[in-house]
C-alpha cells in the first residue's frame, strides 16, 4: 500500500475535496499542520488557493518553513504542489513581489494576454496539459485529457529541465514542473475527474 499522504493545513487551500478524492482511489491521506505528523510523512502535498504572499506569510507563521525545507531538500520526501501551492516553490512572485519556498528556478508572473476578450483573467476552465517529458506523475494518462484551472498567474521556470508540462491560454505556460522529487500542477487534479484521479494515484504511488 501507498505510504500515507500528508496534506499540509497553512490556512492556504480547498483541502476536503483533495482528501476526498484519496479516499475514492483508497490511498490513505491526512489533513495536518502538526510538526510531529508532517515530520513522519512519506508523502507531502501543499496545497493553496488565494494571494502568494499570504501563502507566503502564512507559511512563515506556521513555523513549518524549516521543517519543509528539511523534509522537502535534504530527506527528498516527494511533495506535490497543487496551483498556488506550486506556485510558491518559486523563488519569487509577481503577486505582492514576495519571495517563494525557491525549491524550484522560477518566478510567478501574471498572465499577460493578447486580447483580454477573448482570453479572460482569470483564466477558468477545462484545458490539456501537454508533457515535456517522461514522468511517472503522467503515468497511462492521455495526451487528451483535460484538466481544471483556476489561475491569474503562473510559473515562469528558468531552467527549462524543470517543466514536465505545458498549456497553451493565448500562449504557451509550464503547466506542471518536476525537479527530483518535487512536483507541482497549476491545474487543480482534484477537481479533474478521472484524469486528475490518476495522477493523484500515480503520486502515491512514487
Amino acid at each position: 500500500m501507498p505510504a500515507k499522504v500528508t496534506i499540509i493545513d497553512y490556512g492556504m487551500g480547498n483541502l476536503r475535496s483533495i482528501i476526498k478524492r484519496f479516499e475514492r482511489i483508497g490511498v490513505p491521506a491526512e489533513i495536518t499542520g502538526d510538526p510531529v505528523k508532517i515530520a513522519e510523512a512519506g508523502k507531502l502535498i501543499l496545497p493553496g488557493v488565494g494571494h502568494f504572499s499570504n501563502g507566503m506569510k502564512n507559511l512563515r507563521n506556521s513555523g513549518l518553513m524549516g521543517l519543509l525545507n528539511e523534509k522537502v531538500l535534504v530527506k527528498k520526501t516527494p511533495v506535490l504542489g497543487i496551483c498556488l501551492g506550486m506556485q510558491l516553490f518559486a523563488k519569487s512572485s509577481e503577486e505582492g513581489f514576495t519571495e517563494g519556498l525557491g525549491w524550484i528556478d522560477a518566478t510567478v508572473v501574471r498572465f499577460h494576454v493578447s486580447n483580454t476578450v477573448k482570453f479572460k483573467i482569470p483564466h477558468i476552465g477545462w484545458n490539456s496539459a501537454t508533457p515535456q517529458k517522461q514522468s511517472l506523475l503522467f503515468n497511462t494518462i492521455a495526451e487528451s485529457s483535460l484538466f481544471y484551472f483556476v489561475h491569474s498567474y503562473h510559473i515562469d521556470c528558468n531552467s527549462k529541465v524543470d517543466i514536465l508540462a505545458t498549456t497553451t491560454y493565448d500562449y504557451e505556460f509550464t503547466s506542471a514542473v518536476e525537479k527530483n522529487n518535487i512536483f507541482g500542477t497549476q491545474f487543480h487534479p482534484e477537481k479533474s475527474f478521472d484524469a486528475g484521479l490518476k495522477l493523484l494515484q500515480n503520486f502515491a504511488n512514487l
